[in-house]
């Protein structure tokens, strides 16, 4: 009897503390899905781009637009016609460590006013179409990067162009796909 107890006991620990494979289809891929950035921006926009101050009612409006495959990354555009304020929010995610040595998950939030916004897309698009023949003629051995304000964009050809984005002590990579997205998005987000 001791023995089944045992074996069981085993089993059940196992079990409990194993890793489960992300792409498994078991859990969630994606970390910080489109849906918790929204959550979590929605309050970020409102106290610190737009600002809470006194009992007038302030309307805004706050879409994402794509997320990263990686989970690392959303992006967002919004817009209060009131403030005249209209932008692009990126919404990072990330394991941290503490000072004890414990990993935790983090987010954070840099906002680009509208025209930074606009610039900073316009630039990648520019630099990635421009540089195409440099990045693709040795897959994952060509890298360019530069920086705009205090976020350093690194460009590279995996398979597809990737382009990682360093910020605030975040690593997160924006695959081609999520970034094309995100400017034709934001770019008819804003138009209207």
């Amino acid at each position: 009897m001791n023995i089944k107890f045992l074996i069981a006991s085993f089993f059940i620990s196992t079990i409990s503390f194993s890793q489960i494979s992300e792409s498994t289809g078991l859990y969630f891929a994606k970390e910080f899905s489109k849906d918790q950035a929204l959550y979590k921006a929605k309050e970020y926009v409102m106290t610190q781009v737009i600002g809470v101050e006194g009992e007038n009612l302030i309307k805004f409006e706050i879409d994402p637009l794509a997320s990263a495959s990686s989970g690392e990354l959303t992006s967002l555009v919004y817009k209060c016609e009131v403030k005249n304020l209209s932008g692009l929010v990126l919404g990072f995610y990330g394991d941290r460590w503490n000072e004890a040595g414990v990993t935790y998950q983090a987010y954070a939030f840099k906002n680009l006013p509208e025209n930074k916004a606009l610039e900073i897309l316009a630039k990648l698009d520019n630099y990635i179409n421009d540089e195409s023949k440099y990045l693709s003629a040795d897959s994952d051995v060509k890298n360019m990067f530069f920086q705009y304000d205090d976020i350093t964009f690194l460009i590279y050809y995996d398979g597809s162009t990737k382009i990682r984005v360093f910020w605030n002590g975040f690593d997160s990579e924006w695959e081609s796909t999520a970034f094309g997205r995100t400017k034709r998005r934001f770019e008819r987000k804003i138009e209207k």
